[in-house]
Protein backbone atom coordinates (compact mmCIF):
# COMPACT_ATOMS: atom_id res chain seq x y z
CA UNK A 1 0.00 0.00 0.00
CA UNK A 2 2.84 2.36 0.82
CA UNK A 3 4.16 2.41 -2.74
CA UNK A 4 0.86 3.51 -4.25
CA UNK A 5 0.56 7.01 -5.63
CA UNK A 6 -1.97 9.59 -4.56
CA UNK A 7 -4.81 10.35 -6.97
CA UNK A 8 -3.71 13.89 -7.71
CA UNK A 9 -0.29 12.71 -8.87
CA UNK A 10 -1.54 9.56 -10.60
CA UNK A 11 -3.54 11.50 -13.19
CA UNK A 12 -6.89 10.47 -11.75
CA UNK A 13 -10.10 12.35 -12.39
CA UNK A 14 -13.78 11.52 -11.99
CA UNK A 15 -14.18 10.35 -15.60
CA UNK A 16 -11.15 8.06 -15.41
CA UNK A 17 -12.33 6.55 -12.13
CA UNK A 18 -15.88 6.01 -13.42
CA UNK A 19 -14.63 4.30 -16.58
CA UNK A 20 -12.44 1.95 -14.52
CA UNK A 21 -15.37 1.23 -12.20
CA UNK A 22 -17.62 0.35 -15.15
CA UNK A 23 -14.94 -2.03 -16.45
CA UNK A 24 -14.62 -3.63 -13.02
CA UNK A 25 -18.38 -4.22 -12.68
CA UNK A 26 -18.54 -5.52 -16.25
CA UNK A 27 -15.83 -8.03 -15.38
CA UNK A 28 -16.74 -9.13 -11.86
CA UNK A 29 -20.28 -7.95 -11.13
CA UNK A 30 -21.79 -5.63 -8.53
CA UNK A 31 -21.56 -8.18 -5.71
CA UNK A 32 -17.78 -8.14 -5.86
CA UNK A 33 -17.40 -4.42 -6.46
CA UNK A 34 -15.56 -2.41 -3.80
CA UNK A 35 -13.50 0.75 -3.63
CA UNK A 36 -10.48 -1.30 -2.56
CA UNK A 37 -10.71 -3.55 -5.61
CA UNK A 38 -11.15 -0.51 -7.85
CA UNK A 39 -8.05 1.05 -6.27
CA UNK A 40 -6.15 -2.17 -7.00
CA UNK A 41 -7.14 -1.95 -10.67
CA UNK A 42 -6.08 1.69 -10.81
CA UNK A 43 -2.88 1.08 -8.85
CA UNK A 44 -3.65 3.79 -6.29
CA UNK A 45 -4.48 4.10 -2.62
CA UNK A 46 -8.27 3.93 -1.98
CA UNK A 47 -8.12 7.39 -0.40
CA UNK A 48 -7.05 8.75 -3.78
CA UNK A 49 -10.45 7.75 -5.17
CA UNK A 50 -12.28 9.45 -2.31
CA UNK A 51 -10.37 12.62 -3.13
CA UNK A 52 -12.43 12.78 -6.36
CA UNK A 53 -15.67 10.91 -5.52
CA UNK A 54 -17.05 11.06 -1.99
CA UNK A 55 -18.07 7.56 -0.98
CA UNK A 56 -19.24 4.30 -2.55
CA UNK A 57 -22.79 5.55 -3.19
CA UNK A 58 -21.43 8.51 -5.17
CA UNK A 59 -19.14 6.13 -7.03
CA UNK A 60 -22.10 3.95 -8.06
CA UNK A 61 -23.87 7.09 -9.25
CA UNK A 62 -20.80 7.93 -11.34
CA UNK A 63 -20.90 4.43 -12.86
CA UNK A 64 -24.59 4.90 -13.74
CA UNK A 65 -23.91 8.29 -15.29
CA UNK A 66 -21.02 6.95 -17.39
CA UNK A 67 -23.20 4.18 -18.80
CA UNK A 68 -26.16 6.50 -19.39
CA UNK A 69 -23.85 8.80 -21.33
CA UNK A 70 -23.26 5.91 -23.73
CA UNK A 71 -27.03 5.40 -24.06
CA UNK A 72 -27.66 9.02 -24.99
CA UNK A 73 -24.62 9.60 -27.21
CA UNK A 74 -26.82 9.21 -30.30
CA UNK A 75 -30.20 10.30 -29.01
CA UNK A 76 -31.17 11.97 -32.26
CA UNK A 77 -32.81 15.29 -33.00
CA UNK A 78 -34.40 16.63 -29.78
CA UNK A 79 -36.90 18.63 -31.85
CA UNK A 80 -38.35 15.55 -33.57
CA UNK A 81 -41.66 13.75 -33.14
CA UNK A 82 -42.06 12.59 -29.54
CA UNK A 83 -42.47 8.94 -30.49
CA UNK A 84 -39.27 9.07 -32.56
CA UNK A 85 -37.46 10.67 -29.61
CA UNK A 86 -38.82 7.99 -27.26
CA UNK A 87 -37.72 5.21 -29.61
CA UNK A 88 -34.18 6.57 -29.90
CA UNK A 89 -33.92 6.87 -26.12
CA UNK A 90 -35.37 3.37 -25.62
CA UNK A 91 -33.03 1.75 -28.12
CA UNK A 92 -30.00 3.50 -26.64
CA UNK A 93 -31.06 2.26 -23.21
CA UNK A 94 -31.48 -1.28 -24.53
CA UNK A 95 -28.06 -1.15 -26.16
CA UNK A 96 -26.29 -0.32 -22.89
CA UNK A 97 -28.32 -2.93 -21.00
CA UNK A 98 -26.94 -5.61 -23.31
CA UNK A 99 -23.47 -4.05 -23.43
CA UNK A 100 -23.26 -3.74 -19.64
CA UNK A 101 -25.66 -6.36 -18.19
CA UNK A 102 -23.86 -6.40 -14.83
CA UNK A 103 -24.07 -2.62 -14.52
CA UNK A 104 -27.67 -2.34 -15.72
CA UNK A 105 -29.29 -3.17 -12.34
CA UNK A 106 -27.86 0.15 -11.08
CA UNK A 107 -29.82 2.01 -13.76
CA UNK A 108 -33.00 0.09 -13.00
CA UNK A 109 -32.92 0.25 -9.19
CA UNK A 110 -31.30 3.59 -8.29
CA UNK A 111 -32.79 7.04 -8.81
CA UNK A 112 -31.17 8.56 -11.90
CA UNK A 113 -30.78 12.29 -11.26
CA UNK A 114 -27.49 13.00 -13.00
CA UNK A 115 -27.29 15.79 -15.60
CA UNK A 116 -27.16 13.11 -18.32
CA UNK A 117 -30.36 11.45 -17.05
CA UNK A 118 -32.24 14.73 -16.61
CA UNK A 119 -31.19 15.96 -20.06
CA UNK A 120 -32.61 12.76 -21.55
CA UNK A 121 -35.92 13.18 -19.72
CA UNK A 122 -36.06 16.85 -20.74
CA UNK A 123 -35.64 15.83 -24.40
CA UNK A 124 -38.57 13.42 -24.11
CA UNK A 125 -41.04 15.60 -22.21
CA UNK A 126 -40.23 18.68 -24.28
CA UNK A 127 -40.99 16.75 -27.48
CA UNK A 128 -44.26 15.52 -25.99
CA UNK A 129 -45.30 19.01 -24.96
CA UNK A 130 -44.49 20.39 -28.41
CA UNK A 131 -46.79 17.71 -29.83
CA UNK A 132 -49.64 19.10 -27.74
CA UNK A 133 -50.04 16.20 -25.29
CA UNK A 134 -51.74 17.10 -22.00
CA UNK A 135 -49.35 17.93 -19.16
CA UNK A 136 -50.51 15.01 -17.01
CA UNK A 137 -49.79 12.53 -19.81
CA UNK A 138 -46.39 14.15 -20.31
CA UNK A 139 -45.61 14.00 -16.59
CA UNK A 140 -46.61 10.31 -16.41
CA UNK A 141 -44.78 9.22 -19.56
CA UNK A 142 -41.23 8.83 -18.19
CA UNK A 143 -42.40 6.52 -15.39
CA UNK A 144 -44.47 4.46 -17.83
CA UNK A 145 -41.69 4.20 -20.42
CA UNK A 146 -38.86 3.46 -18.00
CA UNK A 147 -41.04 1.14 -15.93
CA UNK A 148 -41.39 -0.98 -19.05
CA UNK A 149 -37.72 -0.61 -20.06
CA UNK A 150 -36.34 -1.50 -16.65
CA UNK A 151 -38.58 -4.52 -16.10
CA UNK A 152 -38.18 -5.83 -19.64
CA UNK A 153 -34.41 -5.38 -19.79
CA UNK A 154 -33.74 -6.72 -16.30
CA UNK A 155 -35.57 -9.90 -17.31
CA UNK A 156 -33.68 -10.15 -20.60
CA UNK A 157 -30.21 -9.42 -19.21
CA UNK A 158 -30.43 -11.13 -15.81
CA UNK A 159 -28.34 -14.04 -17.09
CA UNK A 160 -25.44 -11.59 -17.55
CA UNK A 161 -23.11 -11.67 -20.54
CA UNK A 162 -24.40 -15.11 -21.55
CA UNK A 163 -27.70 -13.56 -22.63
CA UNK A 164 -31.31 -14.35 -21.71
CA UNK A 165 -32.33 -17.78 -20.50
CA UNK A 166 -34.32 -19.81 -23.04
CA UNK A 167 -38.09 -19.98 -22.75
CA UNK A 168 -39.02 -23.24 -20.97
CA UNK A 169 -40.97 -26.07 -22.56
CA UNK A 170 -44.52 -25.83 -21.23
CA UNK A 171 -46.41 -28.96 -20.19
CA UNK A 172 -49.35 -29.00 -22.61
CA UNK A 173 -51.50 -30.97 -20.17
CA UNK A 174 -50.96 -28.62 -17.23
CA UNK A 175 -50.69 -25.33 -19.16
CA UNK A 176 -52.33 -25.82 -22.56
CA UNK A 177 -52.64 -22.12 -23.43
CA UNK A 178 -49.00 -21.36 -22.65
CA UNK A 179 -47.96 -24.41 -24.67
CA UNK A 180 -50.06 -23.25 -27.62
CA UNK A 181 -48.49 -19.79 -27.45
CA UNK A 182 -44.93 -21.12 -27.12
CA UNK A 183 -44.00 -20.41 -30.77
CA UNK A 184 -44.86 -16.76 -30.12
CA UNK A 185 -42.12 -16.64 -27.48
CA UNK A 186 -39.43 -17.84 -29.90
CA UNK A 187 -37.96 -14.35 -30.29
CA UNK A 188 -37.57 -13.84 -26.52
CA UNK A 189 -34.89 -11.21 -25.93
CA UNK A 190 -34.67 -10.15 -29.57
CA UNK A 191 -34.80 -6.65 -31.02
CA UNK A 192 -38.06 -7.60 -32.77
CA UNK A 193 -39.68 -8.53 -29.47
CA UNK A 194 -38.44 -5.30 -27.92
CA UNK A 195 -39.86 -3.18 -30.75
CA UNK A 196 -43.20 -4.97 -30.59
CA UNK A 197 -43.56 -4.33 -26.85
CA UNK A 198 -42.28 -0.76 -27.16
CA UNK A 199 -44.95 -0.15 -29.81
CA UNK A 200 -47.58 -1.29 -27.30
CA UNK A 201 -46.25 1.05 -24.60
CA UNK A 202 -46.03 4.09 -26.87
CA UNK A 203 -49.49 3.40 -28.31
CA UNK A 204 -50.84 3.22 -24.77
CA UNK A 205 -49.29 6.58 -23.87
CA UNK A 206 -50.71 8.08 -27.06
CA UNK A 207 -54.20 6.66 -26.51
CA UNK A 208 -54.28 7.75 -22.87
CA UNK A 209 -53.23 11.25 -23.84
CA UNK A 210 -55.94 11.36 -26.50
Amino acid sequence: MANRTRGTSAGLDREHIAAAAVALVDRDGLDRFSVRRLADDLGVDPMSIYHHIKGKAALLDAVSEAVLAEATADAGDPSGNWQAVARRIAHGYRDVAYRHPRVFPLLATRAQLSPVALTTLERLVAAMRRSGLPDQAVADAPAVLFGFLNGHLLARTSAGPDGPSPVPDFDAAAHPTLAALAPRFADFGSAAEFDRMLDTVLAGIHDQAA
